[in-house]
Parts: structure tokens; sequence; C-alpha cells
């Protein structure tokens, strides 16, 4: 049973990974070579859909590592899963305190309601998203260490 749920969260943390490392290094380049309207749009669309799932998705890959943690903590490796859910921890404040309350903002924006600095907000969201990105690859990296 330990060995499904080492595998399970793994998967999970791997794919969001996945996906947040695309938003960062390939979708959003490809935004921001559209024109302005197409861009806005753009961002305003991911935000809504990703921003609909990716709570879910954070919190369960939170849940899992700890539940890992708890279920193997005789086992080798528990270090590293605490380690990674601390990082997922941070993550998920990361989202709540610098990500969310742009998104919440930018995804109802559209070319006729963007407010003078819109572009610098989605900057801004992209750097600490990229920081962001980081965090969760390192606790990819310490789940995987861990199997």
């Amino acid at each position: 049973m330990l060995n499904a749920l080492e595998v399970i969260t793994t998967v999970l943390v791997g794919l969001m990974v996945g996906v947040e490392f695309s938003v960062a290094f390939v979708m959003n380049p490809i935004f921001n070579a559209l024109p302005d309207d197409s861009y806005l749009l753009a961002r305003a669309h991911g935000g809504r859909m990703l921003g609909a799932v990716m709570p879910f998705w954070y919190i369960g890959s939170l849940v899992l590592a700890a539940v890992w943690a708890v279920a193997g903590w005789h086992h080798h490796g528990t270090g590293l899963v605490v380690t990674a859910a601390a990082l997922l921890i941070v993550s998920v404040i990361m989202s709540v305190l610098l990500l969310v309350p742009i998104n919440n903002q930018s995804k109802t924006w559209t070319p006729d309601n963007r407010p003078a600095d819109w572009r610098e907000q989605g900057n801004r969201w992209d750097r600490f998203h990229y920081a962001r990105v980081a965090v969760i690859v390192a606790a990819f990296t310490l789940l995987v260490a861990a199997l």
C-alpha cells in the first residue's frame, strides 16, 4: 500500500510540475509574443482555467506527501518526503499570498477593462511563478529521491 501511495504522489506532483513548468517556459512566452489584446485574453483564459484546477492539485499533492510521510515514518527516505511536504506548504503559501491575488484580478480583464499597469502585474505574476516552479521542482526531486 505504501508503494502505491509513493507512486501516486510522485506522479501527481510530477504532472503538476510539468504543467507549471510549461506555463512558465512555454505558454507564457508564446502569449507574450501575441498582440496585446490577444495576450491579455489568453492569459485571462489560462488564469480562469488553471485557477479552477490548481488549488485542488496543490492541496492534494501536499496531503498525499503528508500521508506518505506519516505512513512511511520508519522507512528509508522519510526525511526527504517531510522536506518535500514542507516545500509544498511553501508553494501553497506563495500561491495564496502572491499569485492568487494577481490571478483573481487578471482573469477578469478584457481589452476594455484592463488597468493601466496590466503588463507590469503580469510580469510580477511571472516572477512569483518562476520562484514557485523552483520550489515545486525541488519538492518533486526530493520525492523521487525518496523512492
